[in-house]
């Protein structure tokens, strides 16, 4: 049997690994996560690990990079985009319309840029929810995160989301959502007059 000397260091070690074990425990536990979470849609749920997305080739959906290129995929849940000089290409996990109603498809561009936007609740939004505001404030509680690209297409945005809760699903009024730290990401990328397809 060795004997091994008691020193500062090796007390504060076990006092640290044994206030820390509760913590590590329920990290470890299943109901660390909502097991019994309401579904947002009809849709079965993704796999929300970014590995399981399939890597996209811009030249499947485009006819040139131009300045870049956004692809907002709804069926798998995932943003991809390919810089104008090919050099960049990015994949992110992202939420989508709630229902094929909300859901536009096709073509657009980024048209307009904004940091902390504002939100307005469209009409159709106030009538589904008359509970919404008129208008709010960029935030901590707006829905459209910390950074937003706005489409030529009235009212539809990629944006970002501080419920991290509604991405990889059906949670949208017909946006495209990102985690906050992707559309920071993505904002400094993508150039007004970027190629934007939802498909």
């Amino acid at each position: 049997m060795s004997k091994t000397p008691v020193t500062r260091r090796r007390a504060l070690m076990g006092a640290a690994a044994t206030l820390m074990t509760p913590s590590i425990l329920r990290a470890q536990s299943t109901d660390a996560f909502p097991v019994d979470e309401e579904s947002i849609g009809n849709e079965v749920s993704v796999n929300r690990n970014i590995s399981a997305f399939r890597k996209q080739r811009w030249q499947d959906h485009f006819e040139t990079l131009g300045v870049g290129c956004l692809l907002a995929d709804i069926n798998s849940r995932a943003v991809h985009y390919w810089s104008g000089d090919e050099s960049t290409y990015r994949l992110f996990p992202s939420s989508v319309p709630l229902t094929e109603e909300l859901t536009k498809r096709g073509y657009s561009k980024v048209v307009r840029k904004a940091k902390n936007p504002s939100w307005t609740p469209t009409a159709s939004m106030r009538e589904r929810d008359p509970t919404l505001p008129l208008r709010m404030d960029g935030g901590p509680g707006n829905p459209l995160g910390t950074r937003a690209m706005y489409l030529d297409w009235p009212a539809y945005l990629v944006h970002g989301t501080h419920d991290t809760r509604k991405i990889g699903r059906q949670s949208s009024s017909g946006c495209i959502g990102l985690y906050n730290q992707h559309v920071e990401d993505l904002y400094e990328l993508v150039k007004v007059g970027t190629q934007v397809r939802l498909l």
